[in-house]
């Protein structure tokens, strides 16, 4: 079966996996299919508590594939949600994870939060962090804080 011409759907795969591995090497899970579970979360809660023309902004600089995710099931006549406090956006983060809840819900957040610093531009992060409630924004560091830029 020929490849040919699929090169950029295999890129996709390949960045999509890159991410989830940066994401699962900083919580030291070794769980790919929750690491992605987390990441897919923390995107839909993303998506939800920002302005559209932000939630797409940030679309925009994610891979393909997890771009795809981060639209699924998207109501954008239900966004921004109205309750945009910290415990609302956790809340929101631990519905994926009934039947295996996390051990701190929180510091998975700012995981997932530090590793879009890294893969996505600083102005762009910038940007998102200007448009959550200071409650959330605080689980996320901004950029010359993280944890890549102490060492």
């Amino acid at each position: 079966m020929a490849t040919h011409g699929l090169e950029s759907l295999e890129h996709t795969v390949e960045l999509t996996h890159v991410w989830i591995n940066a994401l699962d090497e900083r919580l030291r899970w070794n769980r790919k299919p929750r690491t992605y579970r987390l990441l897919k979360a923390v995107l839909h809660a993303l998506r939800d508590w920002l302005p559209h023309e932000e939630a797409a902004d940030l679309a925009a600089q994610l891979p393909t594939l997890l771009r795809g995710a981060y639209y699924e099931q998207w109501q954008p006549a239900h966004t921004p949600v109205k309750h945009r406090k910290r415990a609302d956006f956790l809340a929101r983060v631990d519905a994926a994870f009934a039947a295996d809840p996390l051990a701190d819900t929180a510091e998975a957040v700012t995981a997932v939060f530090d590793v879009l610093s890294e893969k996505i531009s600083l102005g762009e992060v910038e940007d998102v962090r200007r448009s959550l409630p200071e409650d959330v924004r605080n689980l996320w560091l901004a950029p010359s804080l993280t944890f890549g830029e102490i060492l």
